[in-house]
């Protein structure tokens, strides 16, 4: 593994990100990742909609991009953000990149996301693991796949890396690597971050949405939930006190983050992984990730430029790659550790 991982660092050494002049906040970086126009391929890839059923009653819903010859390739997961689906911009731009270099590919859709409410009468969380682990196993099981590799964003991030922190010792019986891109790994300390007055924005978007997720998931279980609660719900700690901890049987917000950062399990990851995480992250703060705890993990590579902002990385052409410094570098690392 240690060879492995000298070559993911040679190859990040090789490929540092450069933020363009106008883009070196982490706002702007942001936005502009968002909102930049993007032309995709993805409709050109042969595509099976398929269903897991992590637990009984709850199915979750994942878009594979087989290759020819499926069980020769390593096959690479993809975890979107909180609030995201399979067709975020991230999750299709790196779909594509994967896809092109000869892997498979999955675009998963967290549970109740992406337009699957139905399919599961339970929310989602920030640390929710075991439906990820659920579809691993089936893929390795049913499937024959024994190369998987799971790629998260942000939220997605989190529950890449605390799933492998569970795993342990026996990672390697379960997944070949993972890559975390901007991970939420302390879900505290971005809480406070996303409170702050300059990022009123970002926790807007994300309450809004969060309050629309549930309004339709109440109209499908309407014993189950009641959208009266929200009335008090005006910043995403408010949710997460009254909407998600009871929803997971947690006391209350502190103590579901407490319990789903990924931070104090990562130490424990022994499989080849990669964290990439812009110092300039407006909302998702880089202090947890400089914990001696983790950079002392010689199974983890962790890459965290001075620009970037949050799930973003727009940086200068590379030769033969687009501007999706982020996408391109998880790509590749997926491809040096099969």
């Amino acid at each position: 593994m240690l060879e492995t991982l000298r070559r993911v660092s040679d190859h990040m050494s090789r490929h540092p990100f450069f933020a363009p002049g106008a883009l070196r906040n982490g706002h702007l970086m942001t936005l502009f990742a968002s909102l930049r126009p993007r032309r995709w391929r993805i409709g050109s890839i042969p595509v099976e909609s398929r269903e897991f059923e992590p637990e009984p009653g709850v199915r979750v819903l994942a878009y594979c991009h087989w290759q020819e010859i499926r069980l020769n390739r390593p096959t690479v997961i993809i975890i979107h953000g909180l609030e995201g689906s399979a067709d975020a911009r991230y999750v299709i731009g790196t779909a594509e990149k994967m896809w092109a270099r000869g892997l498979n590919v999955i675009r998963y859709n967290v549970r109740s996301c992406g337009g699957t409410e139905r399919l599961s009468p339970t929310l989602y969380h920030s640390g929710l693991t075991s439906d990820i682990r659920a579809l691993l196993e089936e893929l390795r099981e049913r499937d024959g796949l024994e190369n998987l590799i799971v790629v998260g964003f942000s939220m997605g991030g989190n529950q890449a890396l605390k799933l492998a922190g569970e795993l342990g010792e026996n990672g390697a019986l379960l997944l070949r690597g993972v890559c975390a891109i901007s991970p939420a790994i302390d879900l505290e300390a971005s809480s406070v971050a996303i409170g702050r007055r300059e990022n009123w924005l970002y926790q807007e978007n994300f309450v809004r949405s969060l309050k629309a997720s549930l309004r339709r998931k109440a109209a499908i279980f309407p014993d189950r939930y009641d959208v009266e609660v929200l009335r008090g719900v005006r910043t995403l700690r408010d949710f997460d006190d009254l909407v998600t901890a009871p929803s997971f049987g947690f006391r209350d917000a502190v103590d579901y983050y407490t319990r789903s950062s990924s931070q104090p399990l990562i130490p424990a990851i022994r499989i080849p992984t990669l964290i990439i995480h812009a110092q300039d992250d407006p909302f998702i703060p880089v202090e947890p990730l400089t914990d001696r705890s983790i950079s002392a993990n010689r199974s983890i590579v962790l890459v965290m430029p001075e620009h970037g902002g949050h799930v973003a990385f727009v940086g200068k052409r590379d030769s033969g790659e687009d501007r999706c410094w982020a996408e391109n570098r998880a790509a590749a690392f997926c491809s040096l550790i099969s």
